[in-house]
């Protein structure tokens, strides 16, 4: 029986955590928050053998999705990401001065806008097994994906939430109350044991953050 595993590692200047979602019998596979370093996705995928037929992103800061135009073009798969972030995302190159951080890429052509509780599948076995959270609040386009095939349900949480930390609201489409919204009223209401695997650094548990995150309790 064909199994799906899960590679998540960290990549480019600013530490985005990548993960690849693949069928170890067909190979196809989805990347979520591929970031802003080409040559280690690429060299991962070609390693693995795996057919990519989706980028996911959780938003559109260039660190998540900088050099997705590339991998769109290279590796043939269709791009996904909320409409709240298409200002954003057209905006990349004014981002990468804000952090003094190259040229790289522009924008690419976005296959389709993620729509909340949007469910994703992989080839003919695993139906319907991802689904997007719209959580709004680190940019007007945030959004989180959320499976139980595995042990453990994994939500891939992007910058909305961290290791007792959330997301900035700082920057433009940031919103406080939004993330508070998000992370209550979605987040947390996901199972305690829930992995969390977050945007930057370690990963965590729903369990841990409504006890100790210091900036929304559950």
């Amino acid at each position: 029986m064909a199994k799906l595993k899960i590679q998540s590692f960290s990549t480019g200047a600013l530490g985005c955590n990548c993960s690849i979602i693949y069928s170890d019998e067909s190979k196809q596979a989805i990347i979520i928050d591929p970031g802003d370093d080409e040559f280690n996705i690429i060299s991962k995928v070609e390693k693995l053998g795996l057919k990519v037929v989706k980028l996911l992103h959780t938003h559109a800061h260039f660190d998540h999705i900088g050099c997705s135009k590339s991998l769109k073009n290279k590796l043939g798969c269709s791009m996904h990401l909320h409409q709240g972030d298409e200002q954003l995302y057209q905006a990349l190159s004014v981002q990468r001065q804000m952090f003094a951080i190259g040229d790289g890429d522009g924008p690419g052509v976005i296959d389709s806008w993620l729509l909340d509780e949007e469910e994703f599948s992989l080839d003919d076995e695993f139906k319907y097994f991802l689904k997007t959270l719209y959580t709004p609040g680190h940019t007007e386009g945030s959004c989180c994906f959320y499976t139980e095939y595995f042990e453990k349900p994994i939500l891939f949480a992007g910058d909305t939430l961290f290791q007792e930390s959330i997301g900035r609201t700082d920057l433009p489409g940031g919103d406080f109350e939004k993330i508070k919204k998000s992370i209550k009223q979605r987040l947390y209401m996901l199972p305690d044991e829930t992995r969390v695997i977050t945007g930057h650094g370690p990963e965590t548990s729903i369990f841990n953050e409504k006890r100790s995150n210091p900036f929304i309790r559950g």
